[in-house]
């Protein structure tokens, strides 16, 4: 039977930081589902930085199919979450079966890999607290509010929790998460 890893995202979300989990993920064996408020074909933006401005930019990205609705995510045929960033967190973060997710997840301490604005949600459900992590540099007032030691550098592992600056920091987020996740629910 394979090990089920569950993505949840929405429109808006950053395009490379939820498909280069999902592709690593499967890479490795894992079946891996994406969660949106509904399905539907998502709008992913690719964010960038460019000479003269201040944020970075947001251009249309891929789309992708939501696999299932948040309403419909049974957390506990999941063994990990991935919360990927993007301005999707945002919105998302209001949703209550999204913070349902979260919470479950986090109070059950499955992994839980998480990038840029992704903490957001993370935060909203309740799991920050006391918790290291890093996130998009300009959330550290959100992710101190939230009651996490916040540390500006590519990764942070605390215990079950993984979280990325942003999309440059990949190959270091997804391996220290493979490394959580091969401890806790390995391909067999």
């Amino acid at each position: 039977m394979a090990v089920k890893i569950l993505i949840v995202t929405g429109d808006a979300a950053e395009s490379l930081e939820v498909l280069y989990p999902y592709q690593r993920l499967r890479e490795e064996g894992y079946e891996v589902h994406i969660a949106a408020p509904s399905v539907k074909k998502l709008r992913f933006v690719v964010h960038d930085f460019e000479d003269g401005f201040d944020t970075y930019t947001e251009k249309p990205g891929y789309t992708w199919p939501a696999d299932l609705a948040f309403a419909d995510v049974v957390t506990e045929d999941y063994e990990a979450l991935v919360v990927p960033g993007g301005r999707a967190p945002e919105y998302l973060r209001n949703d209550p079966e999204v913070r349902r997710i979260l919470a479950a997840f986090t109070e059950a301490d499955k992994p839980i890999a998480q990038i840029c604005h992704g903490p957001l949600i993370t935060a909203a459900a309740g799991g920050l607290a006391g918790r290291r992590v890093t996130a998009y540099p300009a959330l550290e007032p959100d992710m101190k509010a939230a009651g996490a030691d916040f540390e500006d550098s590519e990764t942070v592992v605390d215990g079950t929790l993984v979280s990325a600056r942003a999309w440059p920091d990949h190959s270091r987020w997804m391996r220290e998460f493979l490394t959580v996740l091969r401890g806790k629910a390995p391909v067999v």
